[in-house]
């Protein structure tokens, strides 16, 4: 497999979330901590950065156009224009929103996390309906990388602390049967962002293990792609025929960070990715 390029030169305190927008053909990712929204067109080079309000720990496209966002405070949207108004508004303090996802059925499904690091617990993981209706509701310490198989009946999640990919089975919109799909050795790293590609496969981003590996619907570990970076957190496929993989990266607490920590990398031809909903509200 080639080695990971640069595709956005940036040092950002924590990137997250790489989306493919095929309707605007345009790459989304964010920065948590520094609550900003990236774009970036790999066609033309065109960048865009949008400052929110708040820490966000995720954006993905609408299917009416603009965004959706995982906000510390809940989930807004964003319109075509700019405008911004809360579809769920549901502040605890202490918390932030971190990833999430859009399932076959154009909900969000939405991760938090408790801002203080150590323990277990007051991370949840919730789907939000087009409506702002919010069901679902899975206690957790650290909501990561969700994702869904190609036919969509099986869901994969990550809390990271418990060092596992989990799936369960997908009902069309609640999981349940949750059971261990893969375990990580401490020396592996954390588990973080993942994403499914049109093989079934499961790529997961390890944060502090500096790669993302692949793995096959029966576990077993396929590729290992090595990063320079030592946190990784996310990948997703985008390009125009998906066939690129994204991955996004952290410097944010490194004492000596690698030149490239926080940048956007791609692995061209990496596999081939699946089509991502948008969000139907």
């Amino acid at each position: 497999m080639r080695q990971a390029d640069v595709a956005v030169r940036e040092r950002a305190v924590l990137g997250e979330g790489p989306t493919w927008d095929a309707a605007a053909g345009r790459l989304i990712w964010v920065d948590i901590l520094s609550a900003r929204i990236h774009t970036y067109d790999p066609a033309t080079g065109r960048r865009t950065v949008m400052a929110t309000e708040q820490h966000v720990g995720a954006a993905k496209p609408r299917a009416t156009g603009g965004l959706v966002a995982n906000l510390r405070d809940g989930v807004g949207l964003y319109a075509a224009d700019g405008a911004f108004s809360w579809l769920v508004h549901d502040p605890v303090p202490g918390r932030r929103a971190n990833d999430a996802a859009v399932a076959p059925d154009g909900a969000l499904w939405a991760g938090t996390m408790r801002y203080a690091e150590g323990g277990t617990g007051g991370g949840t993981l919730s789907r939000i309906a087009p409506d702002g209706a919010v069901s679902g509701t899975l206690p957790v310490s650290v909501s990561n990388g969700t994702g869904w198989s190609p036919d969509g009946s099986l869901m994969y999640y990550v809390d990271t602390p418990t060092r596992r990919i989990d799936v369960f089975d997908f009902d069309g919109e609640l999981p349940h049967s949750r059971r261990e799909f893969v375990s990580f050795e401490p020396a592996a790293g954390f588990p973080d962002g993942l994403t499914v590609d049109a093989e079934g496969c499961v790529w997961v981003a390890l944060w502090d293990g500096s790669a993302v590996r692949r793995y096959t619907p029966a576990g077993a570990l396929d590729r290992t792609v090595a990063l320079p970076v030592r946190r990784p957190t996310a990948c997703a496929f985008g390009g125009r025929d998906l066939r690129d993989l994204y991955i996004s990266t952290a410097r944010g607490g490194l004492p000596a960070p690698h030149p490239l920590s926080g940048s956007l990398l791609v692995v061209p031809g990496a596999g081939q990715g699946l089509p991502q909903p948008s969000f139907a509200g």
